[in-house]
């Protein structure tokens, strides 16, 4: 069988996977299961964070100042990725709640796509307005879409930001972008044996969290249908788009 002919998500070579993703907390919630298969499976994550949640505010973290809460919030993300079995996890910092997906914007995923040289790209999906919870973030909208933006077609194209190039870093096409958070999914991951431990790296954003067993019956309750109580399933669904 070739690699072509395997299902989505199993290569039989070590992939670099890059996640990038608006907030700390969004790799866990979206799709820490599946990027823990990938870790466990021997794959190279790398999560890229466009900002720091200083403004990921509820009833309980209210005292605290935005400006620890984005170091608090760094410290969390790196323990809940430990969890998970990222290799590394960096930040842009854009102010959290005003991501706009604009040249600048692009241009920084750009390069972080030239730099890291992912095989996998993993984003979410910008078309998605609503959500499981309500009204999706714009934040979440904005950086799916800048992603994509980055993608295709600056990442692979060397007319596009020609400054990068002065930097070293020639032009970088992922063989793969896997959009999480979607209402078009084409790929549905199987994680019923990882939830629980997803459930587990959630839990590192203790900041973002007001009753831990709230939300382990919440995360717990999106089951699919077909589950029963004896065995409940749990899937990740994506977006898959396959450039090579």
């Amino acid at each position: 069988m070739t690699e072509n002919e395997l299902q989505p998500g199993v290569w039989q070579e070590q992939r670099k996977i890059l996640v990038i993703l608006a907030h700390p907390d969004d790799p866990e919630f979206f799709c820490g299961a599946t990027l823990a298969r990938w870790a466990q499976a021997g794959h190279e994550i790398t999560y890229l964070l466009l900002t720091c949640g200083d403004k990921g505010r509820n009833d309980h973290n209210q005292h605290i100042p935005g400006t620890e809460l984005c170091a608090l919030r760094h410290k969390e993300q790196r323990a809940a990725a430990a969890v998970i079995g990222a290799r590394e996890v960096h930040f842009l910092d854009y102010p959290d709640g005003y991501l706009i997906p604009d040249l600048a914007l692009r241009r920084d995923i750009t390069r972080a796509i030239r730099r890291f040289k992912p095989d996998i790209l993993v984003s979410c999906d910008p078309q998605t307005l609503f959500a499981t919870y309500g009204i999706n973030h714009p934040d979440h909208r904005a950086a799916g879409q800048a992603v994509l933006d980055a993608v295709f077609p600056a990442a692979g194209n060397e007319l596009y930001f020609p400054e990068l190039l002065e930097e070293g870093l020639p032009p970088h096409m992922p063989a793969e972008v896997w959009a999480s958070l979607t209402n078009q999914a084409n790929v549905h991951m199987d994680v019923s044996d990882l939830w629980e431990l997803k459930i587990r790296a959630v839990l590192e954003h203790k900041s973002q969290v007001g009753d831990p067993e709230k939300l382990k019956e919440r995360l717990r309750s999106r089951h699919t249908e077909d589950s029963t109580p004896e065995a409940p399933r749990y899937e990740e669904r994506f977006r898959r788009v396959v450039y090579k």
